[in-house]
């Protein structure tokens, strides 16, 4: 199957389909005007899940007002966020290393489809963090807490 790499994606759809799991992991979503078979989704996250690595940002005047993978209207201003598993509607709780700044923002888009990025975050969300003009930036992500505020100051 080597000569063929989209074979297993393909034949590990099927299978799920017939089996009667859940359809919405072999979804295809765009992003970035490219169709991209999505991971499996996160059926539940714990409230002690993190994840640590490189946050980057979207929302060029091309992608405001295209759907996302939520079917929502994408707002670069939004406080959103694309994260390839977990499912739509989470609320995250970003925080930058580099500013020492947080943020609360909610799942609705699949990716970022670049590199080993962990988090594609909204123009919006970006510039509350203070990472719009560095691009991409080291974050800790977790769950949101009822408590947390949409942005805070450097801890």
């Amino acid at each position: 199957m080597a000569a063929w790499p989209g074979v297993s994606v393909v034949l590990a759809c099927c299978m799920s389909i017939l089996s009667g799991t859940e359809p919405a992991a072999c979804a295809t979503v765009r992003h970035d005007a490219r169709s991209v078979v999505a991971p499996a989704v996160m059926a539940d996250v714990p409230p002690d899940w993190s994840q640590h690595g490189i946050a980057s940002w979207y929302g060029t005047r091309l992608q405001k007002g295209r759907a996302t993978a939520s079917g929502e209207t994408f707002d670069p201003d939004a406080l959103t966020a694309a994260h390839p598993r977990l499912p739509l509607g989470t609320r995250l709780r970003v925080h930058s290393r580099r500013t020492g700044r947080s943020v609360v923002v909610t799942v609705n888009d699949r990716g970022p489809y670049f590199g080993h990025r962990i988090i594609d975050l909204s123009a919006g969300a970006a510039r509350r963090l203070g990472i719009l003009s560095a691009g991409a930036t080291t974050v800790d992500i977790e769950p949101a807490r009822e408590e947390d505020e949409v942005a805070s100051a450097p801890r």
